[in-house]
């Protein structure tokens, strides 16, 4: 395929290009090369929204847990698009675009919130709990005059709708009538590792939104990218919460688009080696924590696994780093500004002292947190160092060139991975 300024051409589908000095080439032989272009690309930007957030892709609202009793709503996004998730008096999520059929305008303007319905502020045109127009200020006319002609009908005006698609707790959402069932969407492979952490009721203990200077996608090849983790983040090597020394591994399921990477934290095999070899910054002893009990956890889950990252095409992360449970949603903001949510969670039957834990470990991630400041600037050096490279490409060949599960993490097969779903989609 080729990308072009301002465009993107799948294969059969050519048409006049954008005026562009420098033609790319997207190969679509090898995953081990990425284009610069699509990080900074407005037609590229504009077309993901259709068929990557309104494709067939299951897109991360909320938690169930979030949406507690008939009436509880959540406002959110799909892509760029603003949504509205909201549960009814019959149980149910229903979801459907924020936007009034009027004029616009949005319906529910509150992050989150309790409604018996929804009514938009601008000219008071009202909507049910599951998105359908209700009621029209006015519709008669005021003393016989004005009003609506007699031919408009409500049902037939109304935001557009979402699918609604529940898995352990968490709710996603989609626009396209075709998206496979959620479990088959996710795979065995990734539906156990979600039901490892999310095998119980859980609780929201805080959250952070985080604004990140940089394309969506680099965020995602982050989380993505089990190579990087104990080479940027300090924290991680000093204190041994990861090394690609321990045991662990990778699994990217068949579509590519979803991965875990997991780690176990060996104590008598960490001080190896191959670290000190390779001159790192990350490889330090100058550096000791003043309240070691931020470390001190406790086992919760019987397989040894201390850390399991896990990530759902487009935009969801799923992470255990010993005691501290989280999901991001990363959110499009522009072709180089990205916004991520983050939600801490807790068991609700924790006991105090191991909420307690759970709340000091929450240092860890976040925009200050321990181990994921680093990956807040990161993915700005990366933008701005690609600023005059629009004709190169990135190397993504650590661990060979295909997209494929691994017993070692010192590998980007999981970032491949994501080129290939991506692909997929926005050639289809």
């Amino acid at each position: 395929m080729a990308v072009r300024h301002g465009t993107w051409h799948p294969p059969g589908k050519e048409t006049t290009p954008v005026k562009h000095e420098h033609p790319i080439e997207f190969h679509p032989a090898t995953l081990t090369r990425v284009p610069y272009a699509v990080y900074d690309d407005a037609g590229i930007y504009a077309q993901e929204q259709r068929r990557v957030f309104q494709g067939p892709a299951w897109n991360y609202l909320c938690l169930d847990a979030e949406l507690p009793e008939p009436g509880s709503y959540r406002t959110t996004f799909v892509g760029t698009t603003p949504v509205v998730v909201v549960r009814d008096d019959d149980g149910e999520v229903y979801g459907f675009e924020n936007r009034c059929a009027h004029r616009g305008a949005l319906i529910a303007l509150e992050k989150s919130g309790k409604a018996e319905s929804f009514q938009c502020v601008y000219h008071a045109w009202s909507y049910n709990r599951q998105g359908e127009l209700t009621g029209v200020a006015f519709e008669h006319g005021v003393k016989g005059k004005g009003g609506m002609p007699p031919s408009f009908c409500k049902e037939a005006h109304g935001p557009r709708p979402l699918r609604i698609a529940a898995y352990c707790g968490l709710v996603f959402g989609s626009f396209d009538d075709d998206v496979p069932p959620i479990e088959e969407y996710l795979g065995d492979e990734i539906c156990t590792r979600i039901e490892r952490v999310l095998h119980k009721p859980v609780e929201v203990i805080g959250r952070f939104t985080q604004k990140l200077p940089n394309n969506w996608k680099l965020y995602v090849e982050n989380v993505k990218d089990s190579y990087h983790a104990s080479l940027l983040h300090l924290f991680f090597t000093t204190f041994e919460i990861n090394r690609l020394s321990q045991r662990g591994g990778v699994i990217v399921d068949e579509s590519g688009g979803h991965h875990v990477s997991f780690s176990m934290i060996d104590r008598e095999a960490e001080k190896d080696a191959s670290y000190r070899e390779q001159g790192l910054r990350s490889d330090t002893d100058r550096y000791r924590l003043k309240d070691p009990s931020l470390l001190a956890g406790f086992e919760e889950y019987d397989d040894g696994i201390t850390l399991q990252i896990l990530s759902v095409f487009p935009g969801f992360v799923l992470q255990q780093i010993q005691n501290c449970l989280a999901v991001r949603q990363v959110l499009p903001k522009g072709t180089e500004r990205t916004e991520l949510n983050w939600t801490y969670l807790g068991y609700v039957d924790d006991s105090p002292e191991q909420r307690q834990v759970r709340l000091k470990q929450s240092n860890l991630i976040g925009p200050a947190g321990f181990i994921s400041m680093e990956d807040g600037a990161v993915g700005g050096f990366v933008q701005r160092g690609i600023a005059g490279a629009r004709q190169e490409q990135a190397v993504v060949e650590m661990g060979g060139a295909e997209a494929e599960s691994s017993e070692g993490r010192a590998t980007e097969a999981s970032v491949r991975g994501f080129w290939k779903a991506y692909r997929q989609m926005m050639t289809a």
